[in-house]
């Protein structure tokens, strides 16, 4: 038996019907040309069904003391895994658009991991059209954060078609095989210098009066509650309530999309800032259209969390190494561009604090402020008190185009965790030329999570043109197609979000075809929200 660290421990403790606290990610391919899909798909089961000998947390449990979840934690082995239960096939039903796909990992999503097994899935997906179909895996998020899943789905594929992998990625030979494969991939590391041994010294003696460093972070905290720091932001300051800061159900909504990358990163360094500023101000710029369309927009911004990786290079091991940072989002300000400079300085504070610290004092700093955080979970006063308004986390992917046994993968789009107070959770995944977005919600709190996707382009166009960016009549470098966000109108008929905008032809990005119209971007914007705007939002 190992002991779980108390950091990991947080999400069991956290977790209730209407809170499951795991994370996935559905994952896209295309079959390769000339076989045989019942007979391929039939092999990749058999590959997954491995019953051989599994890397860790994939063949253990939970195992508690008297205590129960109040007493100390455990991971111990199992001795019978059910290969057949955490792996499972199944189909779309017709017409197996990507609507039904959404459908599906809705639904598995808003279910709870048996405690009593190991606690993941991994769910193989046939009868999508054009020849794709797709993976959706979960695992509890004490067992493994976003990183880990990335190394776990990275072991699976390759940059060559021709490459054939015939172990299951959840197997100890394909761990270690893994872990070579990344220690090769490293740049060998040259004999320091005598002077250069002497300053390493000098650095560790500093980091022995860590909590020094800690301390100094807890009043800087101070400061910001003081109002002395005013670009900063914290936990639990100054977070409105909204549409989005509510108690949520245990039913949950997902959809997903793919940007280009190079598109937002031209945006980001148009504003001199980063591909997550710009990441952070699309996200913001569809938080305050939806809660303008609600007509429920603050007057106060609405402030994110962003998990930040203190996973070192070669990491595969470990459960979680994550801290967190508190995000302004500037939902209150008008325009994009003064919109996408708050939250750029409100990231540089954040992100210049954390560099004062080890990835431990961190992580320690981290678990102080966030501390509230599992009393308001537990006591269901989250969403009276939210410590964020929304969690908006980049996760780190390929950046080269990858093969599952000669499958082309398509798109990695992550499935995360809303929480009392956050109902919506935006997570992304950096896969070769595509940002890839996962958008999952409270099914209750915000029903037409659908149309983020069509706030998020049109963000993103509002910081193009702000930038300077749109040129040749206003179309955008890199126009973007919807993947699926239709909606069910009365009688049952289906009716496509914005259908009352014209529609605007576009290419789509090459692995997602859309079948709904895309909503332009470029058409004004609806009475009802400039009404909404113009009485609930400061304009700076």
């Amino acid at each position: 038996m190992r002991r779980m660290p108390i950091t990991d421990a947080f999400f069991l403790l956290a977790e209730s019907r209407r809170t499951p606290m795991h994370v996935g990610g559905l994952n896209l391919f295309t079959l390769p040309k000339d076989v045989d899909d019942t007979t391929f798909l039939a092999n990749l089961s058999k590959i997954l069904r491995y019953d051989g000998e599994l890397r860790r947390p994939f063949h253990e449990k939970l195992k508690l003391g008297p205590l129960g979840l109040a007493g100390n934690i455990f991971w111990e082995e199992e001795d019978e895994i059910d290969m057949d239960y955490h792996i499972r096939h199944s189909a779309l039903p017709k017409p197996g658009r990507y609507r039904e796909l959404f459908a599906l990992v809705s639904r598995l999503h808003s279910t709870l991991l048996d405690r009593s097994r190991p606690l993941w899935e991994m769910h193989l997906i046939e009868g999508l059209p054009n020849r794709q179909f797709a993976t959706y895996f979960k695992a509890h998020h004490c067992a493994v954060d976003g990183v880990g899943s990335m190394h776990l789905m990275s072991s699976m594929y390759s940059t060559n078609a021709r490459s054939k992998v015939k172990i299951s990625p959840f197997s100890r030979e394909a761990y270690e095989l893994y872990k070579k494969q990344l220690a090769a991939s490293r740049i060998p590391r040259a004999t320091p210098k005598e002077s250069e041994v002497r300053a390493v010294t000098e650095l560790l003696r500093q980091q022995l009066g860590g909590t020094v460093n800690v301390a100094r972070a807890l009043r800087e905290t101070a400061e910001v509650w003081l109002g002395r720091n005013k670009t900063m932001a914290v936990p639990f300051h100054k977070v409105p309530r909204s549409a989005v800061s509510t108690q949520i159900t245990g039913a949950r909504r997902f959809v997903a999309q793919s940007w280009p990358f190079a598109r937002v990163r031209a945006v980001g360094k148009a504003f001199d800032g980063t591909l997550n500023d710009a990441v952070m101000a699309m996200c913001a710029g569809a938080l305050r259209r939806h809660l303008q369309e609600q007509r429920d927009l603050p007057k106060i911004s609405l402030k994110a969390m962003a998990p930040v990786s203190l996973r070192a290079a070669g990491d595969v091991d470990s459960a979680n190494a994550v801290g967190m940072v508190i995000a302004d989002l500037a939902t209150n300000v008008r325009d994009p561009a003064k919109r996408f400079r708050a939250i750029k300085a409100s990231m540089d504070a954040s992100k210049t604090q954390l560099q004062q610290m080890t990835p431990g004092e961190i992580q320690v700093y981290t678990g102080i402020t966030q501390a509230p955080l599992l009393l308001g979970q537990l006591t269901g006063m989250s969403s009276r008190f939210p410590a964020f308004s929304t969690v908006i986390s980049n996760v780190p992917g390929p950046r080269e185009k990858r093969y599952w046994n000669g499958a082309r993968l398509e798109g990695m789009y992550p499935v995360s965790i809303p929480m009392d107070g956050a109902a919506v959770n935006f997570t992304l995944v950096s896969n070769f030329e595509n940002l890839d977005f996962g958008i999952v919600a409270c099914r209750k709190s915000v029903p037409q999570v659908q149309r983020m996707i069509d706030y998020m382009e049109e963000s993103l166009v509002e910081l193009e043109d702000a930038a300077g960016l749109r040129r040749r009549g206003g179309r955008a470098r890199g126009p973007l197609q919807r993947l699926e966000a239709t909606e069910t109108g009365a009688g049952g008929k289906q009716k496509k979000a914005g259908a009352t905008r014209r529609k605007k032809k576009a290419p789509a990005v090459p692995q997602l075809k859309a079948r709904s119209g895309a909503r332009s971007p470029a058409q004004p914007k609806r009475a009802t929200a400039g009404k909404a705007a113009g009485s609930k939002t400061s304009n700076k």
